[in-house]
């Protein structure tokens, strides 16, 4: 497993950046072009719909679990 490494993301036309390890950085590209949508989109959902108590990160690294528990991660 790698070290996170900081990340620049475009949320509604407001830069932000997240810390995510390689490893879910590589999945979480994957499932957004799996969806044929851009990065910046799928994390603007996922930012949407997290809690308030849930950072970013926190919540890009759970949905990406979610979709390979799932199954839905194109191998």
């Amino acid at each position: 497993m790698s070290r996170p490494v900081k990340r620049s993301l475009t949320l509604n036309g407001h830069r932000t950046s997240v810390s995510l390890e390689d490893e879910f950085w590589r999945e979480f590209r994957t499932l957004a072009d799996a969806k044929g949508q851009p990065l910046n989109a799928l994390a603007a959902e996922i930012d949407a719909a997290r809690g308030v108590d849930t950072g970013l990160a926190t919540a890009i690294r759970l949905y990406v679990l979610r979709e390979l528990q799932a199954g839905r991660t194109p191998r």
